[in-house]
């Protein structure tokens, strides 16, 4: 995912600081504006992994930090609802001028609600999925329900969201009694869906039940079972991204991917400033690739060594399918399991005595499913040994690198 650091005005002339991430080979075909929840920031883990969810099918995402909160000009004290929902047209104003009008709004908590009134007047917006948005927005109000007295009798108060100091207005508190959501999704005439977890402590699932009901089809509902409000998990983040990625497609039109990367080779291989995260276009598939938290990765993919790994495994299955397909052996499933690690060389018996230095050494399990007789499963084994991916870690590699110019 390629992430550059872009800013925009809002109405009252405020920056707002965003990111946008593309795929990448640097060509969206379609993009996403992300609204983010209430007093949190457009870099929320969850929210990053959304967003490479949907750069690896293509999507340009805009995630922003609303006025007031994360690196956004403004004073948080000095909005509300409405002016969340100027921020989105502000957003989509920028984005039509600059890139191309956002085809899916994605809102989580309050961002969901704000997502659903502004999609509501935007032709632009084909599509919105919530996640773990409230059913109506005065929802709001139970996470300072004792300081609203306070609020009402002096105008405005500090505070707490999340363990953070907030100042809250009593004009917030009255905008958000304005609009009635359930209406609005009603006459939203554009697909949505609705991802909520059952253990949401912030935002109970009666709120997705609320929001179901009032929506007219197309609509669809994803339950994240498990999750807790933030999507604190990177499993459940990365789930959500894809399935909104594939969801979306059905309601878009078909359109190719205006530019693929440009080599002369088979893949490419892209990192940029967000950790050790990379974007792998290999033949047209795209792949991420992460070093695992150890070793200072966000473990969103596999890392260099399981890819490698990876590739003589699934090449062992798919050269004993082709050998069994060839003999007419009834080979039904095969199950190729494998490790790597580094060892010593005279540990392994590859070298004399006096040698010190590791080597990689691959351990493979093969099972075998299917009516085969013993002969011809030792048969089987002996063809994993000469699968290509094999014999190449056997035998003499040479890489050749040369610096490119940039264009």
């Amino acid at each position: 995912m390629k992430s550059t650091r872009v800013t925009f005005p809002n109405g009252t002339g405020s920056e707002l600081s965003a990111r946008l991430d593309l795929p990448a080979d640097r060509r969206a075909t379609q993009f996403v504006l992300f609204a983010h929840c209430f007093t949190c920031s457009k870099d929320l883990g969850s929210v990053r992994n959304i967003s490479r969810a949907l750069t690896s099918n293509g999507f340009g995402v805009l995630r922003f930090d609303f006025t007031g909160l994360g690196e956004s000009e403004g004073e948080f004290s000095e909005t509300d609802f409405s002016s969340n929902v100027s921020d989105l047209y502000a957003a989509v104003s920028f984005m039509e001028k600059e890139y191309s009008a956002p085809v899916l709004m994605i809102g989580h908590s309050l961002g969901g609600a704000a997502a659903i009134v502004a999609s509501a007047s935007l032709a632009q917006v084909k599509a919105v999925t919530t996640i773990g948005a409230p059913g109506h927005i005065g929802h709001i109000r139970k996470l300072f329900s004792g300081d609203i007295e306070k609020i009402k009798e002096t105008g405005s108060a500090q505070v707490n969201i999340g363990g953070r100091p907030f100042t809250i207005s009593n004009s917030f508190l009255e905008d958000i009694e304005k609009r009635d959501l359930a209406s609005i999704v009603g006459s939203l005439g554009k697909p949505i869906l609705i991802i909520h977890s059952p253990q949401d402590r912030i935002v109970a699932i009666d709120n997705a039940a609320q929001l179901y009901t009032a929506a007219m089809h197309p609509k669809s509902f994803l339950s994240l079972d498990g999750a807790d409000h933030l999507l604190s998990d990177p499993r459940d983040s990365n789930y959500a991204g894809s399935m909104i990625a594939n969801w979306v497609m059905r309601y878009l039109p078909a359109i190719g991917r205006t530019e693929e990367l440009k080599t002369e080779l088979d893949v490419v291989a892209h990192i940029a400033n967000e950790g050790y995260t990379t974007q792998i276009l290999a033949n047209g598939h795209h792949i991420v690739a992460d070093e695992p938290e150890s070793a200072g990765g966000n473990n969103y993919g596999p890392s260099p060594y399981d890819l490698l790994t990876a590739a003589l495994g699934a090449c062992t299955a798919m050269t004993m399918k082709m050998y069994a397909e060839r003999k007419h052996w009834d080979l039904q499933e095969a199950y190729v399991h494998l490790r790597h690690g580094k060892e010593h060389a005279q540990a392994t018996g590859a070298a004399d005595e006096k040698t010190s230095r590791k080597i990689d050494r691959f351990e493979r399990m093969i099972e075998l499913q299917g009516n085969l007789d013993e002969d011809q499963r030792k048969r089987l084994v002996e063809i994993a040994n000469k699968c290509p991916v094999h014999r190449t870690l056997h035998e003499p590699v040479q890489v050749d690198t040369w610096l490119m110019k940039n264009n």
